[in-house]
């Protein structure tokens, strides 16, 4: 969603219906679906109230995307682990890194599709795919094990006892981890353009 010029603007109407101001036309959730594809910005606003919803539509997208089956993104475990951050003192930190993920993954997506498109006699180049994965897998797996010292094995905050860090010096240590995850993206980054 780079896209410089003024979102696209959407109301969505008590009917549950959603209008698309721009080709004066209703529209569906698919087609919105379609449109964040095609990086086509857009925000959507309850037509009553004013009040700006787009996280709750692109949520409501995802839900559907995940119950049409055949290709799942949100792995159960990832959800779980993302659900007990809410309400959590840490939870303001996640989305950022997240975000910073996620635009990662997408760099080495695109890598990925000019891997494919420049393979010879159409064979398919799998080991720098696969070692892609894995950086991802393992940046993913490794943005949750930051919050270890603060949950448990059952995914809830962790209680404190006598011998726990301080609050102080916890987040000094999730500061650290932070910054060196960062680091290693960094480097992957660096690599992954070589």
């Amino acid at each position: 969603m780079t896209s410089t010029a003024t979102p696209i603007t959407i109301k969505k109407y008590a009917n549950r219906r959603l209008y698309n101001t721009a080709t004066s036309s209703y529209v569906t959730l698919d087609h919105l679906c379609q449109m964040v594809k095609d990086n086509a910005d857009f925000v959507v606003y309850d037509a009553k109230t004013g009040e700006d919803i787009t996280r709750s539509v692109l949520t409501q997208i995802i839900v559907e995307e995940e119950g049409k089956g055949g290709q799942n993104l949100l792995p159960i475990p990832f959800l779980r682990q993302l659900i007990g951050f809410y309400g959590d003192s840490l939870g303001g930190l996640v989305p950022r890194y997240l975000e910073y993920s996620m635009q990662a993954f997408h760099r080495n997506e695109q890598q990925m599709r000019q891997y494919m498109e420049s393979a010879l006699g159409g064979l398919f180049p799998f080991n720098p795919i696969e070692e892609m994965n894995k950086q991802n897998a393992a940046l993913f797996e490794s943005a949750f094990k930051i919050f270890a010292p603060f949950y448990n094995a059952s995914g809830n905050p962790a209680e404190a006892t006598e011998n726990s860090p301080s609050n102080e010096a916890s987040v000094s240590e999730l500061q650290g981890r932070l910054n060196a995850m960062q680091q290693q993206l960094e480097e992957l980054l660096a690599e992954t353009k070589k």
